[in-house]
């Protein structure tokens, strides 16, 4: 039986999208690609869905794209494939992890950066890789490196493509918690059930925020704000937040409802 490329798992509002090619070292071919974009592109349709993370099976987090599949269709076509994926990942706004263990090299490891959040464990290893196969970086990671070490820093790592330790990725800014392997997943499933009962409209407007942030003026920003703040006061969670810490003491339920009618 063929394995299923992409593993899908749901526990409460946390979906769990796992790459499933471990003897590849997860790899990505066609039908991964093809896996992910589903995942990515229905996780953010579904509104029962609230955290979305990201991981590799068997021990590492992905390899890159598998450039030993044979393929005869024009290399163009499958850049837009690996192009729809990366966006796919972008336009969810739900708060996304990338859980890593091993190896996130290339691809892989843009994958991972196109994730809000990067937990991995003290044996993982991360490269753009690129140039020790004569390509240049793609899935996002001419956008991603120098809005996340700037500009001399993302040239390091693409042009000497060196392959670097967990501790020295969170000196960088690319890696947000670093954890024991034994005690990653415990971790992760705390870190996305938090997550997942915060508001959600709430945080989906402050990650396209902060994104937007890096290209905007000031005042193009604070109208931003103003705009996404106007959003959260017509929505049920904003008054549960100020009834639940004025009056109540407790923590609120956040559904993302708008309550204007």
């Amino acid at each position: 039986m063929t394995e299923q490329p992409v593993l899908l798992d749901r526990a409460g509002a946390v979906l769990t999208v796992t790459l499933n090619r471990p003897h590849r070292k997860n790899a990505i071919d066609q039908p991964m690609w093809d896996g992910l974009y589903d995942a990515f592109h229905d996780a953010e349709r579904d509104d029962d869905v609230r955290v979305v993370v990201v991981t590799g099976a068997g021990g590492d987090f992905c390899a890159g794209a598998d450039l030993s599949a044979d393929r005869t269709d024009h290399p163009l076509t499958r850049m837009h494939r690996v192009n729809d994926v990366a966006l796919a990942l972008n336009e969810i706004s739900k708060p996304t992890i990338a859980k890593v263990d091993g190896v996130a090299v290339g691809a892989g490891w843009n994958l991972a950066l196109g994730c809000d959040l990067v937990v991995a464990t003290e044996r993982a290893r991360f490269s753009q890789i690129f140039a020790r196969r004569g390509l240049s970086l793609d899935f996002g990671g001419s956008w991603l490196l120098p809005r996340l070490v700037g500009l001399q820093q993302a040239k390091r790592l693409a042009l000497r493509a060196e392959m670097i330790d967990t501790a020295e990725a969170r000196d960088l800014g690319l890696v947000t918690w670093i954890k024991p392997a034994a005690e990653l997943d415990s971790f992760v499933d705390s870190l996305a059930a938090e997550l997942a009962e915060l508001p959600p409209v709430a945080l989906a407007l402050s990650k396209r925020l902060l994104e937007e942030g890096a290209s905007r003026t000031l005042r193009e920003a604070l109208e931003g704000e103003a705009r996404a703040q106007t959003v959260n006061f017509a929505t049920e969670d904003a008054p549960a937040a100020f009834e639940a810490f004025l009056l109540a003491k407790t923590e609120a339920k956040y559904t993302g409802r708008w309550a204007v009618r």
